[in-house]
């Protein structure tokens, strides 16, 4: 029984260690994105001590779109996408482990001790995926921000009013501004769950296996079927 203790307390120890790794790289990701949203702002960029230069000639467009590739790129990927992976894949065969108890006999379902084992551990992970969800919801919503490039092209619509003998220059920003915003917005992939990476397998596996694990339970705590 002391083995076992020390087996499962050191299993425990190593998963939330990756865990708070993850974590700690999906706060990186935010910092960056934060400061990067803000390098377009003058006031912003002032108080941050970051530069600053506005997106008014194509060159500026370039460093802007490059900057914000390198900082998406910036740091381990694969590996933190790997954890975050196999954090949603225990969490979701936890939920199924749980769902087929129920529906084996809710009314007998913790009296089992493994059963509150399975519980604690679907709180904990389900915290955790929370905390990712919500750090990289708001990284997307900082470098999908689509507003700065439109502001800039009000800008631009100013300066042709003001500036008629620059109107040619102005305009050829204007499109390539333009085209910067429909790149931002074809670049976001489909299986994404509030800025956390979905890829196929994953994604059906939560659609056909743990809905209709719910279903169930949910037919069969409420006494009549429901299809999810």
């Amino acid at each position: 029984s002391v083995i076992n203790f020390l087996e499962r307390l050191c299993l425990t120890w190593m998963f939330f260690f990756m865990m708070c790794v993850a974590e700690r790289t999906y706060k990186q990701r935010f910092l960056f994105a934060k400061l990067f949203s803000h390098i377009t702002s003058a006031r912003k960029a002032r108080k941050y001590e970051i530069p600053h230069f506005r997106l008014k000639k194509v060159e500026n467009i370039k460093i802007w779109l490059s900057l914000r590739s390198y900082l998406k790129r910036r740091g381990p990927q694969r590996s933190v996408d790997v954890v975050v992976s196999s954090i949603f894949l225990l969490a979701l065969s936890i939920a199924f482990i749980c769902c087929a108890q129920v529906l084996k006999g809710h009314k007998t379902f913790l009296n089992a001790a493994y059963n509150w084992e399975f519980l604690i551990w679907e709180a904990a992970l389900l915290l955790f995926l929370l905390r990712l969800a919500s750090l990289g919801s708001e990284t997307n919503k900082k470098y999908s921000n689509i507003s700065v490039l439109l502001t800039e092209q009000i800008n631009l619509y100013l300066k042709m009013e003001k500036k008629p003998n620059k109107k040619e220059q102005l305009s050829l920003v204007n499109n390539v501004l333009k085209l910067s915003t429909k790149l931002l917005k074809e670049l976001d992939t489909p299986f994404r769950l509030y800025g956390l990476t979905m890829n196929p397998l994953i994604y059906n596996i939560t659609r056909v296996v743990i809905l209709s694990a719910v279903s169930g339970v949910v037919s069969d705590l409420l006494g009549f079927n429901i299809r999810v």
